[in-house]
């Protein structure tokens, strides 16, 4: 194993092969490896056939020379297949106790041919043929008997036929390079046309690396890799949608924490100025709203910042949800609106109801609707909450106060990040309690509405899918 920056590491991964160079190769070695498998078949299935011609072919030329009628040259009588075998070697082989003694009569015009203890069983009769290699000659020989202790013995050369055999190894070897040849240049073409996509693929990813581009990449075809490429373009623009998010989250916050900022600079310089030597003094009254006013400011900034950190945190991937009984979120939602209220009274109505996701990411989210109702709504007034499944696998919480109410063009933006109607800009806030409330539905597939309610005020709804507890 090789440490980081260990400068073998970097010459093995230059010698490592690309993903073209690796489908190349593998269309090469497909094809070798079916070219040498027909080509030995085919090789040992020729040799086979010419070897097996070569002897059907000398054993029918030595049944006929053995059938064919004496004749007399030089008072002596001989086969007479030995006038027509030129290319042959032919002889007959007179009976002998042994190799030495045995007679091989043969045309003066050609060589004898080659014979031993095979020939010679035949000429003695110990065996009707005799079909061998002989191997020192590199020819064929064949041994019938011809009666009288005789037997005609005929020997063919094996070069021709090795000669014919090495010519088509030479030929199957050619056509078989040329084969992987040409297959190595298709896996080529193969490999580079296939492998377009992929590239493009990795030029974008790096173009994402280098610059932050996440700009799409054309989409051509409907194949994998076409399916991969849509993906990542889904991925990037994912990482747009981030990003931009983050950046206008960013903005919004920035301006907001721009006026409790500035405001609270303002106070402590008239604070600082007024302890300076010399100064006029600040009259106690001015004293007491200064301080007053720094207070509410770090109030709003301490809420801000919660807010900003709530988002964030939802914004985190969960890994596993769990059982969530709502009903008893709602409750303990109720408990902490209840305890900072004041005379604020809550009308209650809740029936059971079970999903899958995360208790307090849910239970902020009514906390902030119970939140809102009780700022908008005037002392002593009544906070309608409710809980009930609407029949199609999905459940509301209702929240409604006595408030004012919402104007109809604030009731798109309402669950907007930053956004305050003009009757909240004069009550402390971030504007991102009911953005929280958003986003918390929406991450358990559910969805939040805006309303007027029945007796005037705001009515905010959460929708979420379930099942009866």
């Amino acid at each position: 194993m090789t440490e980081p920056g260990d400068p073998r590491g970097t010459r093995w991964g230059a010698r490592r092969f690309s993903l073209r160079g690796r489908v190349t190769l593998l269309a090469a070695a497909c094809v070798a490896g079916a070219v040498a498998l027909v080509s030995i078949g085919a090789y040992m299935v020729v040799r086979s056939n010419l070897y097996q011609q070569l002897d059907d072919s000398l054993m029918a030329r030595a049944q006929a020379a053995a059938d064919s009628p004496q004749v007399q040259t030089q008072l002596r009588q001989v086969p007479g297949a030995f006038l027509a075998s030129a290319d042959l070697q032919i002889g007959q082989l007179t009976a002998a106790p042994d190799v030495q003694h045995a007679v091989m009569t043969y045309p003066l015009s050609s060589s004898p041919p080659p014979f031993g203890q095979d020939e010679l069983a035949v000429a003695n009769g110990d065996s009707t043929e005799s079909l061998r290699t002989d191997f020192r000659s590199d020819s064929r020989v064949v041994a019938l008997p011809t009666g009288h202790g005789e037997a005609i013995v005929l020997a063919q050369s094996m070069s021709p036929t090795k000669r014919t055999l090495n010519e088509l190894a030479l030929v199957l070897f050619l056509i078989g390079g040329a084969g992987i040849l040409v297959a190595a240049a298709a896996g080529t073409a193969v490999a580079r046309a296939g492998l377009r996509p992929v590239d493009r693929l990795t030029s974008a990813a790096e173009r994402v690396a280098k610059t932050g581009d996440l700009r799409p990449i054309p989409v051509s075809g409907d194949d994998e890799l076409a399916r991969l490429t849509q993906t990542f373009n889904t991925m990037l623009g994912t990482v747009a949608d981030s990003q931009e998010r983050q950046r206008q989250l960013v903005a919004d916050a920035g301006h907001e924490l721009r006026t409790p900022l500035t405001s609270l600079r303002t106070n402590l310089e008239l604070l600082l100025a007024a302890s300076k030597p010399g100064a006029p003094p600040l009259r106690d009254e001015d004293r007491v709203d200064i301080v007053a006013d720094i207070s509410g400011q770090l109030d709003e900034l301490t809420q801000l910042i919660g807010d900003l950190v709530e988002l964030a945190r939802q914004d985190e991937p969960r890994e596993r949800f769990e059982r969530v009984e709502l009903l008893e979120v709602v409750e303990r939602a109720l408990d902490r609106a209840r305890r900072r209220a004041g005379e604020i009274n809550f009308d209650v109505s809740l029936q059971p109801w079970v999903l899958t996701g995360d208790n307090s990411s849910l239970e902020r989210a009514v906390l902030n609707l119970l939140d809102n109702a009780v700022k908008f709504s005037p002392p002593d007034a009544t906070v309608w909450v409710r809980l009930y499944p609407l029949g199609d696998g999905t459940a509301v919480v209702e929240v409604a106060d006595a408030g004012p109410g919402i104007a109809e063009e604030d009731l798109p933006k309402v669950f907007d990040r930053f956004y305050r109607s003009s009757e909240a800009r004069t009550l402390p806030g971030s504007g991102l309690g009911l953005a929280i409330v958003k986003h918390a539905a929406e991450r358990h597939g559910g969805a939040v509405y805006a309303s007027r309610a029945p007796e005037g005020g705001a009515l905010m709804t959460i929708r979420l899918p379930g099942a009866p507890g």
